[in-house]
């Protein structure tokens, strides 16, 4: 196994992010997963294009890295999303990304569907007064699923897999949106911990800009994500570590200095969220039930798309 690289470093010689030594992975054999994931995902569904949404953060850029290492860039369709409160950095960050890869990119301004149903500039929307003093919350999850509806939809024109950007940190504390950004066909780095996606993406050539700004999911202005859960992704992504990966229970994470109270709330975080990792349940009736005993690969007979 070859040696884990150096971290990337801004002008000043200092780390553009922090690795904690326990997530330090070898990035070339992580390249040489996903790569093959990808290409059998592809190969199995019967499909040799993908799509995916762009936002211009870490882990959507390493996606587009890795789906264009796998299949080329030609095959890949990234689109960008934003809604009109969207920083201008995003976008400008997901044209380089574009840019660098050579792969085709489209804008899609999803500010009519949000507005047309929240309302905007004191008018109405189609929701009308139950949605008009709604949170930043519910419309940041509404933003979300109109963002999969569109990519969805240009799957079927482009004729390629949707494929997800969600990190493993993210999944399994829940900061994800159900039928929104974890919506896909299949998802390359989903258990690629925030750090790792990082490190990943810094041996691949991710933008450095992308790599070193704090992660947003762009539902408001100036949102992060550490600010909202007050947490910090290095810290985050070791109690997961060893809570999930290495089933340390809590008395020791505590002993291994972990606060108490973050890692309760950790472990609470993962249990309510369960949900969201599963596949909806099926009440059985019938002998064979599909998703429980009526199981196939993706790719079976007669399958074959025309």
């Amino acid at each position: 196994m070859s040696a884990v690289q150096p971290l990337p470093t801004d002008d000043a010689g200092r780390p553009l992010f922090e690795l904690p030594d326990e997530l330090a992975i070898d990035t070339d054999v992580a390249r040489r997963v996903i790569s093959g994931f990808i290409q059998g995902q592809l190969r199995q569904a019967g499909f040799e294009r993908c799509v995916l949404a762009l936002s211009g953060g870490i882990d959507s850029a390493l996606v587009a890295y890795l789906v264009a290492e796998a299949i080329g860039a030609d095959r890949l369709l990234c689109v960008m999303l934003p809604y009109r409160t969207s920083s201008p950095a995003s976008r400008s960050d997901a044209e380089t990304v574009i840019a660098d890869l050579g792969c085709a990119g489209e804008l899609v301004d999803i500010s009519p569907m949000v507005d047309g149903y929240f309302g905007s500039n004191g008018a109405a929307g189609s929701g009308g007064e139950a949605v008009s003093e709604a949170s930043a919350i519910r419309r940041g999850n509404f933003m979300a699923r109109m963002r999969m509806s569109v990519i969805y939809d240009r799957s079927v024109t482009f004729g390629g897999l949707v494929v997800g950007t969600g990190n493993k940190t993210e999944s399994l504390i829940g900061y994800t949106t159900v039928f929104g950004d974890n919506a896909c066909a299949f998802n390359p780095i989903g258990d690629l911990y925030k750090s790792q996606v990082r490190q990943v993406a810094a041996a691949m050539g991710v933008p450095r800009q992308i790599i070193a700004k704090a992660p947003s999911a762009d539902l408001w202005p100036d949102q992060t994500d550490e600010g909202e859960g007050a947490f910090s992704y290095p810290v985050l992504d070791r109690v997961l570590y060893w809570r999930i990966d290495r089933r340390r229970e809590t008395d020791e994470l505590v002993a291994m200095g972990f606060d108490r109270g973050l890692v309760e709330r950790v472990e609470r975080l993962v249990a309510t969220s369960e949900f969201k990792r599963q596949v909806p349940p099926v009440a059985k009736l019938g002998p064979r039930t599909a998703g429980v005993d009526y199981l196939y690969p993706r790719r079976r007979p007669g399958s074959a798309r025309s």
